[in-house]
């Protein structure tokens, strides 16, 4: 299965685990909550999606490689102490707690989550000391005498033989204590999450025309040659950073995280031609409804690969857009929230406007540490606490000037300031609509005869940001497209069918 696919079935582990009776007792009992095993190619995005399991759970995530745990480690150091039996003491010797679980237990006592996932990868690595006290630990959730915390489900990772020479082949015993489940690379799946996360578009972009060239594991004399997922996100990660410093992105650099060199030169080769294309081609008159004759013969007249080049240039301003606008949107939805919980304090008898103000800012503040230390919280709502506590700092400043007589004016203002800040975002959405009308009526001209529509239908449609703000504003043009391409799909399923018919 793919990695979404393999999302599904964790969070539907997790739920089930999760499940208490009506004693509050956990239906599953912990020793027999088989841990999850992800078992796959590197690089596929296991520990990513850990992470995006534990903040849309909102529960705490503690992950550790074992590559590097020895037994006295992971099980805790010996130490002698003393006990009696049958009226005689004698020297006993017990263990530390191991570091693993301890961390467990910090991570309960410092965010307040008491229930949350251990995620254990590389467990097929073990050295062959720590073996026999694994296997009790997949079973019992033990090391030593210390047991994972209840609530805390557990989940393993692992490459299979044929990736890692430091692997050990599990025995039936042990396979017959996991849940395992195989994943495969998906550059459909990976792609959703691309546009989620910002990936460059030149790779979305390159990856679009060559998927081929997403995930590749090849041995040649040269030795083992490579193209990973996450190869791709830490490429694109750089790149945006040297260009914001202004520094070459070349095949030295692509070749760096690329380790296939055939891959990594084209790669470079179309990356120079990207840049040449974002130079001629002016987007932002394209976005404006503004382009030009010039720029409107060249798109007609150019290859297929340069049109797709054109068209991950337009995707990348429009999505960039409809991103701002959604996380705009976030922050005034955490704003609100926090504003609601100010006006129900300023209703008690000596509140004060502003310390109410920086006490929700405050408050944002702890949920953003939280989140941070304990993985629960996305990024994107991460962002959203931070701005939302400034717009709380600059309306309490605004109120300490206005000098308001009592609560219910102050927060009168605030208010005010509140609906004005959501107008803005409608305004300009509403020009990114616009925006998204002007695409459209450019590639209607430009294309009219061609896939390049098909195509930026689907990706405005797998684009998170794009199709989410699309369902929110609308867009005409949109849906005039779209309804033509589902009753295209419709329409070649049927041929197929009658296809089928006729050689039956």
């Amino acid at each position: 299965m793919n990695i979404k696919q393999a999302k599904t079935q964790i969070k539907n582990a997790i739920t089930a685990y999760f499940t208490k009776d009506e004693f509050g007792k956990y239906i599953i009992p912990i020793e027999r909550q088989r841990p999850v095993f992800l078992i796959g190619p590197p690089g596929v995005g296991k520990t990513a999606v850990m992470e995006q399991i534990a903040q849309e759970l909102g529960v705490g995530l503690v992950a550790y490689s074992m590559t590097h745990h020895t037994r006295q480690s992971a099980i805790g150091l010996p130490f002698i102490t003393k006990k009696t039996y049958g009226g005689r003491e004698y020297d006993v010797s017990e263990y530390t707690m191991s570091e693993i679980i301890a961390s467990v237990y910090d991570m309960t006592a410092e965010t307040g989550l008491a229930e949350g996932i251990l995620f254990l990868d590389e467990i097929n690595c073990v050295s062959e000391t720590l073996n026999p006290a694994m296997l009790q630990f997949l079973q019992y959730k033990t090391f030593g005498r210390h047991r994972v915390p209840d609530g805390w489900i557990v989940v393993t990772a692992g490459n299979p033989p044929e990736y890692n020479n430091s692997v050990r082949e599990f025995d039936t015993v042990t396979w017959d204590r996991l849940k395992r489940v195989d994943i495969e690379p998906d550059y459909g799946v990976w792609k959703e999450y691309a546009y989620k996360k910002g990936v460059h578009p030149a790779v979305t972009t390159y990856l679009g025309i060559k998927s081929d060239n997403f995930y590749k594991m090849e041995t040649t004399v040269d030795g083992k040659s490579f193209v990973t997922a996450r190869g791709w996100v830490d490429l694109s990660d750089m790149m945006l950073l040297y260009e914001r410093h202004g520094i070459t992105v070349d095949e030295n650099l692509t070749a760096q995280y690329l380790q296939n060199k055939k891959i990594a030169k084209d790669f470079a080769i179309c990356y120079d031609l990207w840049n040449k294309y974002r130079s001629d081609y002016q987007v932002d008159d394209i976005l404006d409804g503004k382009a030009s004759d010039e720029i409107k013969s060249r798109a007609q007249a150019a290859k297929f690969d340069e049109r797709l080049a054109l068209i991950g240039l337009i995707l990348d301003r429009v999505t960039a857009e409809a991103r701002v606008i959604s996380e705009r949107e976030e922050t005034a939805k955490t704003l609100a929230a926090s504003l609601s919980a100010v006006r129900t304090a300023l209703a008690l008898p000596g509140a004060d406007t502003a310390t109410e103000l920086a006490n929700a800012a405050a408050g944002l503040a702890a949920k953003v540490e939280t989140g941070e230390k304990a993985s629960s919280v996305s990024s994107e709502a991460i962002r959203a606490m931070k701005r939302a506590a400034e717009e709380l700092g600059k309306m309490a400043a605004k109120i300490a000037k206005a000098a308001s007589p009592d609560g219910k004016a102050a927060f009168k203002l605030i208010k005010a300031e509140l609906e004005q800040y959501t107008a803005e975002i409608k305004k300009d959405a509403k020009a990114v609509t616009a925006h998204l009308d002007n695409v459209f009526a450019f590639s209607e001209e430009v294309f009219p005869d061609g896939q390049e529509m098909l195509i930026l239908v689907t990706e405005l449609t797998t684009g998170y940001y794009t199709a989410r703000h699309i369902s929110r504003y609308g867009c005409e043009a949109y849906f005039k497209h779209n309804k033509e391409l589902l009753f295209h799909e419709r329409q070649m399923e049927i041929i197929a069918q009658l296809a089928e018919l006729e050689d039956v």
